[in-house]
């Protein structure tokens, strides 16, 4: 490769631009494609701009909420704009450009993600390589799990997940090169504002960090600004919310600090033994207040375990029910990170080779390593390899371009080497037809919500659908997509019982116990979990089936939200309530089978599924066994949201019912005591204790209940 370099000397600054411009354009209008596809479906649309695709964008967007209209003033975890760097930059460019808050969180992703090609492009400039940072950056902005991740309508802090990192490798990279104290300086700085841009990725910069301090000692140990450099990164490292200082202040004290050592040592008065001690002390410092391996450790874990929480009671751990955390197989592993398995093969030679020749690249380490981990940990931990993958795959073409003689080959040879590296991953993207999160007609319900609720009020649903409810209709709930875990059992219980008083009174009472504890976990403060004083869930449970039972003051209304789509996972949600919190056993077998007829013999109807349902004599053959169906509904909803019901029963002791939703043309198979569950009840069949609820809010979308009690 070093013979046939595209020197940096022939290219001017302006030149250097041009590339990054190009990169940049390229990476933004990929990610136009998503909207080109969408933007004249009128179902995708609210408040005239296109609604954004990822659930968790919503906390976000309430912030910004928050800040710019004064809305979820009640609600207790609202993130700030000081807290987070999405908020601050949304708050921010709504103010300044005349954009509005829609137009702002649904292009944020694409404005910010395309930004990596920035620092991949300066990287490979160090080596006087600029076209092959120039490949590489149309390779990996835009490589598969990163487009995944940021593309226009994903507002989440994933945008900022391998930009930032890249930013510090450069900075880092660039002072084990030029040997200059100030590069180390620009990394230090970058190092203390990555945790308000990214904190979820922390570990990885603290693994970037000791490798930095490993490699130049290693290479380096007789350099006085090897431990000048030392010093100013685990400075960097170093929390200053270990000691009780707040964000934003945290960030700018520590800044000053880093600013004001940097200067000092730059007047050369320390002696090499005394910055090898300074060093040692500030590491020590950092391995301490850092709390480095407990960190890592707890990341590796809290992406590993399965089964029950096991501390106190037993409440069934959510990972396990998340896509993105589990166990994924080599091929989607590959795909992920580079297109196909054949390209992540290519990056990882690429890599190889790149700290063979390039010694600082066992910076990048962590970024590699933590994109193997996907293997175990899950889809998310992909995003973090891409750029350096990309980056290694170029170069191995470079290298291998070293082979052709002719200039012109070589570059034919490297241009469609990446072109067919790039191509599966556009093939994707152009594939990759992801809906917004709610469509039109439900945010409909959700903003009638808003007009008939107050902000104080709570809105009980699953945690998939915190965010949007917090931001369609300014109301607080319980579970979200950040906290779910102890009290995702009271949501599953009150959509899973059979009894609505057991429904109304844990509802009233969840949400009561939870204002008045300061907002701490329900199921903690109820069930006194993990103390000596631990209640018997269970007895209490019974408790709340008498409408007698003595409940807390009623400080503000509670909503029941039971959306359509939650459906499909409606089996997950009730596991979550399916278990003896004592024992952690799971409780019953549940039965929940929605499908859809793909053919009807005479009344016997072939279910997509498998599973055969004769209409004539209610039996159900599932696989090889047969069995007795109690219930057949058919429901059918009508223009005034009500629901026409039609019944038929066939055995006395069947074990299952079966609806049909006649306007969603869905069969759902289920078992008896699932059939009279407070979801299938209420939004299937509209059936409910009027003593104890009102319905507030009908569409076929969703049925929103007001609490009475």
């Amino acid at each position: 490769m070093s013979n046939s370099k595209f020197d940096l000397g022939k290219v001017t600054e302006g030149q250097i631009l041009g590339l990054m411009l190009f990169a940049y354009l390229f990476s933004f209008a990929i990610r136009m494609i998503w909207v080109y596809q969408f933007q004249d479906n009128p179902n995708f649309i609210w408040n005239g701009q296109m609604m954004i695709n990822t659930n968790d964008g919503y906390t976000f967007a309430s912030g910004a909420q928050h800040e710019l209209y004064g809305l979820h003033s009640q609600n207790p975890r609202i993130p700030s704009m000081w807290g987070y760097s999405i908020v601050f930059f949304t708050v921010l460019f709504t103010k300044i450009t005349p954009f509005s808050l829609e137009t702002v969180i649904l292009y944020m992703p694409t404005v910010i993600s395309s930004l990596v090609v920035i620092p991949m492009i300066l990287i490979a400039r160090l080596y006087k390589q600029t076209l092959w940072g120039f490949f590489a950056a149309l390779l990996g902005s835009i490589a598969w799990s990163y487009y995944n991740r940021t593309m226009t309508g994903y507002y989440d802090t994933d945008m900022f997940s391998a930009m930032a990192p890249m930013f510090i490798l450069y900075f880092l990279m660039k002072s084990t090169i030029d040997f200059n104290l100030r590069s180390a300086l620009y990394a230090a700085i970058a190092i203390v504002l990555y945790p308000f841009l990214y904190d979820q990725g922390q570990a990885i910069i603290y693994a970037m960090g000791i490798i930095y301090g490993i490699y130049m000692v290693w290479q380096h140990k007789e350099e006085n600004t090897t431990y000048q450099s030392f010093i100013l990164i685990f400075l960097a490292l170093i929390p200053l919310s270990y000691f009780g200082i707040e964000r934003p202040y945290s960030y700018l004290i520590q800044s000053f600090i880093i600013v004001g050592v940097f200067i000092f040592l730059k007047s050369d008065k320390l002696k090499e033994k005394e910055l090898m001690i300074i060093s040692a002390i500030i590491f020590i410092l950092f391995l301490v207040f850092g709390n480095v391996f407990s960190l890592i450790l707890s990341k590796i874990t809290s992406y590993t375990i399965t089964g029950t929480e096991t501390s106190g009671l037993h409440f069934y751990a959510v990972n396990q029910t998340v896509r993105e955390a589990g166990q994924i197989p080599f091929s989607t592993f590959a795909n992920r990170i580079s297109g196909s398995q054949l390209g992540v093969l290519l990056s990882f030679i690429g890599y190889i080779l790149l700290v063979i020749r390039h010694k600082a690249f066992i910076l990048a380490l962590p970024l590699m390593g933590i994109g193997v981990f996907a293997l175990w940990g899950g889809l998310r931990f992909t995003v973090y390899a891409v750029p350096v993958a990309a980056m290694s795959a170029v170069y191995l073409f470079f290298v291998l371009g070293d082979f052709f003689q002719n200039k012109k080959i070589k570059y034919m040879f490297i241009f469609l080497a990446t072109m067919a590296m790039i191509y599966p991953n556009i093939k994707h993207i152009i594939a990759y037809k992801v809906p917004t999160v709610l469509n039109k007609a439900e945010v409909e319900d959700l903003d009638k919500l808003k007009h008939i609720s107050n902000p104080k009020d709570y809105t009980l649903s699953w945690w998939d659908y915190g965010y949007p409810i917090w931001y369609y209709s300014d109301t607080s709930t319980l579970i979200d997509g950040g906290k779910h875990n102890n009290d995702n059992f009271i949501i599953s219980t009150i959509m899973q019982t059979t009894s609505p008083e057991v429904a109304a009174n844990l509802s009233r009472l969840a949400v009561e116990t939870y204002v008045d504890s300061n907002y701490t976990l329900v199921t903690d403060s109820l069930f006194k979990n993990g103390t000596k004083n631990q209640l018997d869930p269970n007895m209490l449970l019974s408790e709340l089936e008498n409408s007698s039972y003595k409940l807390p003051k009623k400080t503000r209304d509670i909503y029941l939200y039971l959306p359509y789509r939650m459906l499909n996972i409606f089996p997950t949600v009730a596991i979550f309530g399916n278990i003896d919190l004592v024992t952690g056993k799971t409780e019953r077998k549940i039965t929940f089978y929605p499908t859809s007829v793909n053919k009807n013999n005479n009344g016997i109807l072939m279910f997509k599924n498998g599973i055969i349902f004769n209409t004539k004599t209610g039996v159900l053959e599932i696989g090889r066994q047969k069995a007795f169906v109690k219930y057949f509904i058919a429901t059918q909803d009508t223009k005034d949201g009500s629901i026409k019901l039609q019944s038929q029963f066939y055995h006395s002791n069947g074990e299952y019912a079966v609806v049909y939703l006649k306007s969603y043309g869905r069969f759902i198979i289920m078992d008896t005591k699932t059939f009279r569950s407070m979801y299938v009840q209420m939004f299937m069949l509209g059936k409910y204790d009027k003593n104890l609820f009102e319905l507030v809010v009908s569409s076929p979308y969703s049925r929103i209940y007001k609490l009475k009690r």
